[in-house]
């Protein structure tokens, strides 16, 4: 295990991630869905959550092979979400500007919002920004923003002015490795290109699964727990379902952008039953 001053980190063959706190943002439970209120409180209080409804925003640093990469980009104080990413990567040791790519497992607020900052400017200015193709034609179509409820529609604005930001420096991709030892995996549900990330080195192995669970001490133990931010939930309990089966059977090292601040755990099923394990 790695780590930078109190950020938590891991070493995957020559790589090194680092988990980067963006803050947090807060959800009601009533967003879940097939499940009880009460019982995802119940849920919360039994893992010694003390804030039942805040959500953690982790964005991943990697270094290795010359790069430096960003994994997502947090809230950016989107709603006033999180928006520590910029000030964490500086005591961590890296300047904006030394970023040379970001990956996006999707282009939700809580992701893209760090990308740009108040004054319109692209805050990581040498970066490529890389993102599914079917994740920039979905927040891009007029289409699907006149359908979308009033609530949502400040989250098409908020993908549009990241992807024009970048518009200079923007690769898309449908499949396979998008760096060298790194490859897509496709993760549909959540959103129309949700896609995580393998990282391979060294012949060790660490999965970056984006928003596979967003209440991870409930949706873990339940997947069949569904929120309402994704825009198919039943596609999405069905990722879920599969990957955990995945990574508990490969005893894959994940990283998930609202595990807690810790950033890395590791699966074990028991029986029927999902638990996580945080390692950090």
């Amino acid at each position: 295990m790695m780590s930078n001053l109190a950020f938590p980190g891991q070493q995957v063959g020559d790589l090194t991630i680092t988990a980067i706190s963006d803050g947090s943002l807060n959800a009601s439970l009533d967003f879940l869905s097939n499940i009880d209120p009460a019982d995802a409180s119940r849920m919360q209080e039994d893992a010694g959550v003390k804030d039942y409804t805040s959500i953690h925003i982790n964005c991943y640093l990697v270094r290795g092979g010359g790069r430096t990469i960003l994994i997502d980009a947090g809230a950016g104080g989107f709603k006033q979400w999180g928006g520590q990413l910029k000030t964490n990567l500086v005591l961590a040791g890296i300047r904006p500007s030394e970023i040379d790519t970001i990956l996006l497992t999707h282009a939700h607020p809580d992701h893209v919002g760090g990308l740009m900052d108040s004054s319109g400017e692209a805050v990581f200015p040498n970066a490529e920004l890389v993102v599914h193709h079917r994740e920039v034609s979905f927040w891009q179509d007029d289409g699907n923003l006149s359908r979308a409820p009033e609530h949502a529609r400040g989250n098409f604005l908020v993908a549009r002015r990241a992807f024009d930001g970048y518009r200079d420096r923007l690769r898309t991709f449908d499949a396979g490795e998008v760096l060298p030892g790194m490859t897509a995996v496709p993760l549909p549900g959540h959103t129309e290109g949700h896609t995580g990330y393998r990282l391979e080195s060294g012949g060790q192995n660490l999965l970056v699964w984006g928003d596979i669970v967003h209440f991870p001490q409930i949706q873990i133990p339940r997947p069949d727990v569904a929120i309402a931010f994704d825009q198919d939930s039943d596609l999405a309990v069905a990722t879920r379902s599969r990957l955990l089966d995945l990574v508990s059977s490969e005893q894959l090292l994940i990283a998930g952008m609202h595990l807690s601040e810790l950033g890395f755990a590791h699966i074990k099923r028991t029986g029927g039953n999902y638990g996580v394990t945080y390692e950090g």
